[in-house]
């Protein structure tokens, strides 16, 4: 059902399918609402860009925020538009969701006929499309049927959940649309996610010399998360793990494995062991060979195409005397990826539920009368009733 998606296409050729299938769907039924931070498409959005991260406080809460944040945000947009320049100008973030919804809505055309035309609507949190606007879009495009689908697997209060609150934001003060809404908030243990990803250590286990293949030292790595947010009970964490032993489970070889955590932003303390000390720290005790795999990372952008192969992999590898390190690519485009994607929104179309309750309850130390408000909005936007099941 999935062969199409199995050819290998030329830029030339994906352009060509984006411009066909956008052209195509004039009337479509059902939405499929992707949402992401997003990135700068150029250096010119980083200052705004940092600026919108470092003022909402569903992803960071700093002192004096109205005021702290713009500074914080100003102090780093020359630093950040010197990395962005690094890796080719940009973030490629909306290359690979544009591409990845594509190929995920025409899969799904082929699936479900009945739910058919599918249209992919990219929501981002910081930079264009926004939120407001791909809400915009749909409703004027008049969909039946809309399925909100958080493009980071693992759930996090400070991720996707910024991102549904800046859904409650939009229909605050608005009525209603006549739309069946659905939400997927979070897919860490699907079986074909857990099989990209070990199906790109293996591309990348096959570089290292059959010697000593089965010592190399797989280290997942995701973006790290404040102790107050992990102390809260944010699921975050647990559900990252979920996602390594799923790969593990998959990958099926004797390599030793470790999560680890980067990104880390501001003096508090965050999640540990950081992904750079890791690294000095298993080249002293001898370990010198090495694969970094960005598991809550759906495509490739500035965490991966900066931090990770040129901050870590050529840096921080160097200077500590690792002999042989390797980054595992994202999923971006790869067939199997966009059959999970696909078995996802899939399974949720045909048997739901339309809100899990796993995203309705709250954390136990939670405080937020702002989580409380979205929690009640989604009961009501996705029609949610206690006689619904989870599958």
């Amino acid at each position: 059902m999935l062969n199409f998606i199995c050819r290998q296409n030329s830029p030339k050729q994906w352009s060509s399918i984006i411009r066909s299938v956008s052209q195509n769907v004039q009337k479509p039924k059902t939405a499929i609402v992707m949402l992401n931070m997003g990135g700068p498409k150029t250096t010119d959005q980083v200052a705004d860009y940092l600026l919108r991260i470092m003022t909402d406080r569903d992803m960071i809460q700093l002192p004096v925020q109205s005021k702290l944040g713009p500074w914080i945000a100003s102090r780093r947009t020359e630093e950040v538009k010197k990395k962005y320049s690094e890796i080719g100008g940009g973030s490629p973030i909306y290359k690979w969701t544009d591409l990845q919804g594509t190929l995920l809505t025409k899969a799904l055309d082929q699936m479900l006929p009945e739910s058919a035309p599918h249209k992919h609507y990219i929501a981002f949190r910081y930079v264009p499309p926004f939120t407001d606007e791909a809400l915009t879009e749909l409703e004027k495009d008049g969909v039946e049927r809309a399925v909100i689908f958080s493009q980071y697997p693992q759930y996090s209060c400070a991720t996707a959940g910024s991102s549904l609150n800046a859904i409650a934001d939009f229909y605050k003060n608005r009525q209603l649309p006549n739309i069946r809404f659905s939400l997927i908030e979070r897919w860490a243990t699907n079986s074909l996610l857990a099989q990209v990803f070990a199906e790109r250590i293996k591309e990348k286990l096959v570089l290292f010399d059959r010697k000593i293949r089965d010592q190399v030292l797989i280290m997942f790595t995701a973006h790290s998360l404040p102790l107050k947010a992990v102390s809260r009970g944010d699921t975050y964490p647990h559900e990252v793990a979920a996602s390594v032993a799923a790969t593990m489970g998959h990958l099926s070889v004797p390599n030793p494995h470790r999560l680890v955590w980067q990104s880390k932003v501001g003096p508090l303390p965050w999640l540990q062991p950081y992904t750079d000390d890791a690294i000095k720290a298993y080249a002293k005790q001898g370990i010198k060979h090495m694969i970094l795999v960005p598991i809550a990372f759906v495509n490739e952008h500035i965490e991966t195409l900066h931090e990770l192969d040129i901050e870590y992999c050529d840096e921080v590898a160097k200077e500590a005397g690792v002999t042989q390190i390797e980054r595992a690519a994202a999923p971006n485009d790869h067939p199997t990826f966009i059959a999970a994607m696909a078995d996802v929104v899939s399974k949720h179309l045909t048997v739901g539920p339309s809100v899990s309750r796993q995203y309705l309850s709250r954390c136990p130390h939670c405080v937020s009368e702002r989580c409380k408000s979205s929690k009640e909005f989604y009961r009501k936007l996705c029609n949610f009733t206690e006689s619904d099941v989870d599958v």
